[in-house]
C-alpha cells in the first residue's frame, strides 16, 4: 500500500473505523502501557540507585578531576560509537518489527559485520586520540572504555530484535541487568573491605566491564535460541546492503552523538581547567541522565510499536498522544521542580567535602545548580523528541531527521566555541538547551505535517493551562512548609493532581485500554 493512500486510511475519524480496527489501537495502546508498566518499574527499583548512590559515591570518593578525567574520557568514547552500529540497531528494530521472518536470515550475518565494524572503530577513535595527543594514563583507560562501548552497543543491537518480537518483558530485564550487576560488583568494591586501597576510577570501568561482558551473553543466548541456527560466515553482499540501507540511520546516531556529547569533551580541551569544569557539568549532568534514561525507555517501546502499525496502515494518533501526555507531564514536573529547589537538591547529593572550604562549597553549588536549571530545560526538549522523533524514525523519514540533527550538530559546536570562553561550564549548559529546544520544535512541525496530525484546541488549552498552573505553584508553593523536602513532595503532589484534573493523565481512559484484548 503507498503512503499516500495508507495516511489517508490511517487518520480516519473514529466514528468510521471498523470494530476490528478499533480493537487493534486498544490492543496496541494496552501493550504500550502495560509494557511501559514494567519497564519502568524495574528502572526505578536500579537506576536511582546506580545513578544516585554507586555512581555519585564514586565521585564524591575519586572526587571531582579524578571523575571528570573519567567523564570526558567517556564521553570522547562515545564520538565515534556509530562505527560499531552504523545505524543496525535502529535499522533492525523498525525492519524486524516490520518482517520477522527476516530475523532468522540476518542475525548470523549482521553480529560477523558488527565485529568488522568494532575494528574499524578502535583504530578511529585511538588515531583520534592520539592526534589530540592524549597521554598514557588517558589511553590506558581509553582501551577499557572502547570495549566498554562495544559491547554496550551490541547489547543495544541485541535488544532491537528482542524489541522488535514485542518480547519487552525479556527486553525490560536486559534493560537493567548491566546496572544491577554494577551495583553489586561497585557495593563491595566501596564497602565490602576486600582490599585496603582506596577506591580508584580504573576500578569503576573494570566493574563496567565485567557487567557488560555478562549483559551481553545473556541478550545473546535470548536471541540465538530464536533464529534456531547461528554461524560465523561473512556474505559480503548481503553486509553491503545492510550497511547501505542503515547508512541514513548511522547518520543520524552520529550528529545526534556529537550535539549530545561533545560538551564535555569540548570544555576538557578549551579551557586550562577544563578537566576541573567537566566534572562540574557532570555533576549536573548526571541528574539529566537519569532523568532521560526514564524518558528514552518510552522509546524503546515506542519503535517498534510504531513500526507495526505504519506497517499495517493503522493510526499512531492515540499511541502518539498517550505518549506525549505522559512524557510532558513527567518533564515539566522535573523542570520546574529544577528551577526552585536546584541548589537544595545538589547539596543535598553532593555534600560539602573534607578538604573544601565554606565558600568553595557554595560556589561550587552555585555553578552547578546553574547548569542542572539549564540542563532539566533540555529534558523537556528530549522528552519531546522521544516521542516525535522516535516516529520519524518508524516512517523511515530519515533524510528530514538527518536535516535536523545536521542544523543542531553545527549549532552546537558553534555556541559551545562562542559561549564555553566566555561562560565554561555553563556555556555549554546553554548551547544544549537552545540546540535541544530548535531541534525538537523542528521534528514536532515536521511530524504533524508529515502525519497530518491535527492538535485540538482543547488539548493545547489543557497543555498552556498545566504549564500556567505549574509556574503558579513555583510562585506560591515554596512558602508551605518550612523544610524543602516538604515543599518538594508537596508539589510533585499538586502537579500531578493537576494533571489528573486536566485530564492529561486519565485513570478511566488508562483502565478501558489495559480492559481491552491483546491481538494483534
Amino acid at each position: 500500500m503507498g503512503s499516500k493512500s495508507r495516511k489517508n486510511i490511517a487518520f480516519l475519524p473514529d466514528d468510521l473505523r471498523s470494530i476490528s480496527e478499533i480493537g487493534y489501537l486498544c490492543s496496541m495502546q494496552r501493550k504500550f502501557l502495560s509494557n511501559l508498566i514494567l519497564l519502568l518499574s524495574l528502572n526505578l527499583l536500579v537506576k536511582p540507585f546506580w545513578i544516585l548512590g554507586i555512581d555519585l559515591t564514586v565521585q564524591n570518593t575519586v572526587g571531582s578531576a579524578d571523575y571528570g578525567f573519567y567523564f570526558s574520557l567517556l564521553n570522547f568514547s562515545f564520538l565515534f560509537n556509530i562505527l560499531l552500529d552504523f545505524g543496525i540497531t535502529n535499522f533492525n528494530n523498525r525492519n524486524i518489527a516490520q518482517n520477522r521472518q527476516l530475523l532468522q536470515k540476518h542475525f548470523s550475518n549482521i553480529v560477523v559485520l558488527r565485529l568488522l565494524l568494532a575494528v574499524v572503530y578502535l583504530l578511529i577513535t585511538f588515531a583520534v586520540a592520539l592526534w589530540v595527543d592524549y597521554s598514557a594514563q588517558q589511553l590506558n583507560m581509553l582501551i577499557f572504555l572502547t570495549f566498554n562501548q562495544f559491547l554496550l552497543s551490541f547489547i543495544l543491537y541485541l535488544r532491537s530484535n528482542i524489541a522488535a518480537l514485542h518480547l519487552f518483558r525479556i527486553d525490560s530485564f536486559i534493560s537493567v541487568l548491566d546496572r544491577l550487576l554494577m551495583i553489586l560488583i561497585c557495593s563491595v568494591l566501596l564497602w565490602g573491605n576486600v582490599t585496603d586501597q582506596e577506591f580508584q576510577i580504573e576500578w569503576f570501568v573494570y566493574a563496567q566491564t565485567v557487567a557488560y561482558l555478562l549483559t551481553f551473553l545473556f541478550a545473546f543466548y535470548n536471541v540465538a535460541r530464536r533464529t534456531g541456527s547461528f554461524r560465523f560466515k561473512l556474505n559480503l553482499p548481503f553486509s553491503i546492503m545492510i550497511l547501505k540501507q542503515s547508512a541514513p540511520y548511522a547518520l543520524l546516531v552520529l550528529l545526534m552523538m556529537l550535539y549530545y556529547k561533545v560538551d564535555s569533551v569540548m570544555l576538557e580541551r578549551m579551557l586550562t581547567n577544563g578537566k576541573q569544569q567537566a566534572g562540574v557539568y557532570a555533576t549536573a549532568y548526571r541528574l539529566l541522565d537519569a532523568a532521560n534514561n526514564i524518558s528514552y525507555l518510552f522509546s524503546v517501546l515506542l519503535l517498534p510499536i510504531f513500526a507495526r502499525m505504519i506497517k499495517l496502515g493503522q493510526p499512531v494518533n492515540d499511541v502518539m498522544r498517550n505518549a506525549l501526555n505522559l512524557l510532558i507531564t513527567m518533564s515539566s514536573i522535573v523542570f520546574m521542580f529544577s528551577l526552585v529547589y536546584s541548589e537544595e537538591l545538589l547539596a543535598a547529593i553532593y555534600p560539602q567535602h573534607e578538604t573544601e572550604s565554606m565558600d568553595l562549597f557554595l560556589e561550587r553549588i552555585d555553578q552547578s545548580s546553574v547548569i542542572f536549571r539549564y540542563l532539566m530545560g533540555c529534558f523537556v526538549a528530549m522528552s519531546i523528541t522521544y516521542v516525535f522523533g522516535t516516529l520519524l524514525t518508524a516512517n523511515g523519514s530519515m533524510r528530514k531527521l538527518n536535516i535536523v540533527a545536521a542544523s543542531g550538530m553545527i549549532l552546537n559546536v558553534l555556541l559551545n566555541l562562542i559561549l564555553i570562553p566566555q561562560l565554561e561550564s555553563v556555556g555549554s549548559a546553554i548551547a544544549s538547551l537552545i540546540t535541544q529546544g530548535l531541534t525538537s520544535l523542528a521534528q514536532v512541525i515536521i511530524a504533524l505535517n508529515l502525519f497530518k496530525i491535527k492538535i485540538s484546541v482543547r488539548h493545547l488549552l489543557r497543555f498552556s493551562g498545566y504549564i500556567a498552573g505549574l509556574a503558579f505553584l513555583v510562585i506560591v508553593q515554596p512558602e508551605f512548609f518550612d523544610h524543602w523536602i516538604k515543599n518538594a513532595v508537596s508539589f510533585v503532589g499538586f502537579a500531578l493532581i493537576l494533571a489528573f484534573a486536566l485530564d492529561l493523565i486519565s485513570v478511566r481512559r488508562f483502565v478501558k485500554i489495559m480492559q481491552s484484548t491483546d491481538e494483534e
